[in-house]
């Protein structure tokens, strides 16, 4: 009640760094005056979803599910990364998933980010994941999505990959993976790193082949 408002809702973002796979955007919107002491308790728990373990974060899925007023889950595809770039892609799919918070929240907060002129009116709160409890929400969701997506269907589509280890990011045996099989439709042709070092050449090869 703090922010000056019961609705108050978070933004956040996963798989931003990965070399494979969509980036997905989350909204969590709290009914403040909805949540219990019970309720209190529990989201209490939340944190930077990188800061939690895999079984801390998937039993906050159920909290937040449980307490939220509203959650929206938007992803987009390596394909629209290529098209449009990270960063775009990234302002885009976090600016789609607060527009559709119905009703429109008091008090939006976005982590790390300014969304533009043209999204719903926010804030931008550096290390938010880390202070507020719907940013926070917003975090453990979009990264147990994107996770759930990469280690099932992606996985299981993609045989070879270890996409049900690494989700997407960058390992050893991820690189070698490609350098054997060459790049899967999730690869992102366009991710830019030091650490993936000439592995870029061999994805324009492949394309140009």
């Amino acid at each position: 009640m703090s922010l000056g408002h019961p609705l108050v809702a978070g933004a956040d973002e996963a798989g931003r760094g990965c070399l494979a796979g969509p980036i997905v955007a989350a909204a969590v919107c709290l009914d403040l005056l909805a949540i219990d002491g019970e309720g209190l308790a529990e989201l209490a728990g939340l944190n930077d979803s990188k800061r939690l373990t895999p079984r801390r974060r998937a039993a906050l899925v159920g909290v937040v599910m449980r307490r939220a007023r509203q959650v929206v889950v938007i992803s987009a595809s390596a394909r629209s990364i290529d098209a449009d770039g990270l960063h775009a892609t990234n302002i885009r799919i976090m600016r789609e998933a607060l527009a559709a918070l119905s009703p429109e929240p008091g008090v939006a907060l976005v982590d790390g980010f300014h969304l533009g002129d043209d999204a719903p009116a926010h804030r931008k709160v550096i290390k938010g994941d880390a202070t507020s409890a719907a940013i926070a929400a917003a975090s453990v969701i979009a990264k147990e999505a994107r996770d759930r997506l990469m280690r099932g269907p992606a996985a299981a589509l993609y045989p070879g990959y270890g996409f049900e280890g690494h989700v997407g990011y960058i390992t050893a045996a991820h690189t070698d993976a490609v350098r054997q099989l060459g790049p899967c439709p999730l690869h992102r042709r366009s991710f830019r790193s030091s650490a993936y070092g000439d592995d870029l050449t061999l994805f324009d090869q492949r394309r140009r082949g």
